[in-house]
């Protein structure tokens, strides 16, 4: 089926955001001297995250700043991790530091993410980050999925003041961030979980979906209103006739035709992650330069 709706390309948005920032990192290098620099540490051999880290390292390296990884064996203890990550901290060549999940279970996910510094962590997963983002402070990290659909939403709409929005989904890393950005610019936010009990009730309402589910095809056609912007943060592997694909949370054959404007799976919101975890990257090194921090 032919969509009306128009496609809201994050690979070609993710592209500018990225040519942009590698211009604004050689700038900073050549007033500051600072490169900006991204420590990502994996911890054991999961093939997702081995991907994962992958895309980061050369994403960084692409933008004309420092990659630093540190791939540690599954056997790796809570104790070394929390050594490394000191070390990491204090390091001052070192601006931006994530450690990818998910983490073998002897390690505690949060007292890993509690120990990063906050001024070094660019996933925005850190308690202090999200509290800063929760009370409306501008000068915190925000987690980079929904920093991204934040991105795409406003070169829509670049004013979302007045309009209803539903999240589905409220994880800590897309659905209340999310959420948070999404009151932060003026939109009265309905946030949809497990134990809603009508989640299609709830979106036949929405001027802005938010699909962060991690359920292939859940968002039905008849689930959203004509003339709905549509953000699908889902990728799921499905096995077809011919081996397996790329979905995301959304039927898309069937949504595209009613929304205005609506992300593909792949190449919406996931190219637009990474580009954003650049931009932090850039803004810590960018505090670190101009003394606007005190690295610990």
């Amino acid at each position: 089926m032919m969509s009306d709706a128009k496609l809201i390309d994050g690979k070609a948005f993710a592209r500018r955001l990225r040519h942009d920032i590698r211009d604004q990192a050689q700038g900073l290098h050549a007033r500051h001297g600072v490169l900006p620099t991204l420590a990502v540490v994996m911890v054991g051999e999961d093939p997702a995250s081995a991907v994962y880290v992958r895309n980061k390292v050369r994403a960084t390296e692409e933008a004309g700043m420092r990659s630093v990884s540190h791939h540690l064996p599954k056997s790796t203890t809570q104790d070394e991790l929390l050594d490394l990550i000191a070390g990491l901290n204090a390091d001052q060549s070192v601006h931006g530091l994530l450690v990818q999940l998910p983490l073998p279970e002897q390690i505690d996910r949060d007292a890993i993410l509690d120990a990063i510094n906050p001024e070094k962590d660019v996933d925005g997963f850190h308690i202090v980050n999200a509290g800063r983002l929760a009370v409306g402070r501008q000068d915190g990290f925000i987690p980079c999925t929904p920093m991204g659909c934040m991105m795409l939403l406003r070169s829509v709409v670049p004013n979302l003041a007045g309009l209803h929005a539903v999240v589905i989904g409220c994880s800590n890393i897309v659905g209340r961030p999310m959420a948070r950005l999404l009151q932060q610019a003026g939109c009265t936010v309905t946030v949809t979980h497990l134990k809603t009990r009508d989640v299609a009730a709830e979106t036949r309402r929405a001027d802005i979906i938010v699909v962060a589910a991690g359920h292939a095809g859940l968002v039905r056609g008849d689930w959203v209103k004509e003339g709905a912007i549509v953000i699908d943060v889902g990728i799921n592997r499905v096995d077809t006739v011919s081996g397996s694909r790329l979905v995301g949370d959304v039927a898309f054959d069937e949504v595209s035709p009613r929304a205005a404007a609506i992300t593909p799976v792949p190449g919406g919101v996931g190219p637009m992650t990474i580009a954003c975890l650049l931009q932090n990257t850039l803004q810590a090194a960018r505090q670190f330069a101009t003394g606007a921090i005190m690295v610990e």
